[in-house]
């Protein structure tokens, strides 16, 4: 080896450099998603507003993200996450500096936000595209699974620490929202450490196209992502109904959870995620992706469904951390399956088309959940209706793509 050569390979260090920038993004959104909606809330919006600031969001978000990631493969992925990072930075800062109604939801709509905890922007569909030019078919399924869960332990360490940040500052004083804010401006600060990890991605992760492409970003794989695409966006839209920051609320009313008890509880709950997606690859060997994607599925929702049926708020928690113990199985095999049916060239656009599905769908029920939730005798009524929606999304599932079925 001669002086100064690298002595670790490109497409390792972009792997590492996607893996980090994974970790960091997802501390930022689990932490947010603990105390938006409180945080809005004691601005003095009402369920209403606020379930419309979550909703253009969510749709503001999918308009920019779908832009990005359809030109993403002609651009350059590097440039385009880049840019994601500076929308999430731009975001930050106006939610930490002003009250103002009209410029939080300017900047909830342009920027990136995410009230669910979960991936939004054009971040995840870039970077699955990324990660499957650097990794093989054979061990797609387990890397996607230790990069869930390495975005799960994110989320759930920045759950804990909103939560206890939260739970001790002293909110008496001059200001307060003063805390609110601090975190909020630490979200801006993690934007701005993204667009600066994104640099240091190789050419690795670039792909060249290799047949015409049409202005949706794909070309054979039209159908498909397109079926795709429908059956996501109907399980995103009962998600939304329990997005982790609306269930933060929701467990707020119904039981009284403060911020650290929510802090707490997101944290356990995301672990568990993390350390069951681990699994998924290993059943995914054994009965093929989509059966592993509504096995694990079914199961989960019943028990959500379940959930406000408790008589308190530890066998309410009980319940939630035993779903998501098992939930989030269908996530790296969902990712793994999207980029298997699609030419290397369409997965940046198949990523961001199902993505978009997703978001879309997710942004339409926060708007009924806040209206449902404030009428009374309807409390139950947003997680039985995810539950219910979720287990239709599995069947179709699994009847529309069982013969197509692929073991990795």
């Amino acid at each position: 080896m001669s002086k100064g050569q690298p002595t670790v390979p490109p497409a390792s260090r972009s792997l590492v450099v996607l893996f980090a920038t994974r970790i960091l993004r997802l501390f930022a959104f689990g932490m947010i998603s603990v105390f938006l909606v409180l945080y809005l809330s004691r601005l003095g919006l009402g369920g209403g507003p606020i379930g419309w600031l979550l909703t253009l969001t969510l749709i503001g978000d999918t308009v920019i993200s779908l832009w990005i990631t359809v030109n993403t493969d002609r651009v350059g992925r590097r440039k385009m996450l880049i840019l994601g990072a500076a929308l999430m930075a731009g975001a930050g800062v106006v939610f930490a500096l002003t009250d103002n109604f009209w410029l939080l939801l300017a900047a909830a709509t342009i920027g990136v936000i995410s009230p669910s905890g979960n991936e939004v922007g054009p971040f995840l569909a870039i970077e699955q595209a990324g990660v499957s030019q650097l990794v093989d078919a054979e061990h797609r399924t387990k890397v996607f699974s230790w990069y869930n869960l390495a975005g799960s332990f994110a989320t759930a360490a920045g759950a804990l620490a909103a939560g206890l940040f939260l739970g001790n500052f002293p909110h008496q004083g001059s200001d307060p929202l003063f805390g609110y804010r601090i975190l909020v401006g630490g979200y801006a600060v993690i934007g701005v450490l993204l667009a600066f990890l994104f640099f240091f991605l190789g050419r690795s992760v670039e792909t060249t196209a290799s047949a015409p492409v049409s202005r949706f970003g794909l070309h054979q794989s039209q159908a498909i992502v397109f079926k795709l695409s429908m059956l996501f966006s109907l399980d995103a839209f009962a998600g939304g109904f329990v997005m982790q920051s609306l269930l933060a609320w929701w467990l707020h009313v119904r039981f009284g959870a403060n911020e650290l008890v929510l802090g707490s509880l997101f944290f356990g709950a995301n672990i568990l995620a993390g350390v069951s997606a681990l699994s998924a690859g290993w059943l995914a060997e054994r009965i093929g992706l989509i059966r592993t994607m509504v096995f694990t599925h079914i199961p989960s929702n019943i028990l959500l469904i379940l959930v406000p049926f408790m008589p308190d708020l530890a066998w309410a928690s009980g319940l939630l951390l035993l779903r998501f113990s098992i939930s989030q199985m269908d996530v790296p095999t969902r990712q793994a399956y999207t980029m298997a049916v699609v030419a290397p060239d369409e997965r940046s656009a198949a990523a961001g088309w199902t993505g978009m599905a997703r978001t879309t769908g997710s942004a339409l029920s926060p708007v009924l959940s806040g209206w449902i939730v404030a009428v009374p005798g309807l409390l139950a009524a947003p997680l039985v209706l995810a539950g219910g929606l979720k287990i239709v999304y599995d069947l179709l599932l699994y009847r529309a793509f069982r013969a197509s079925d692929q073991k990795t």
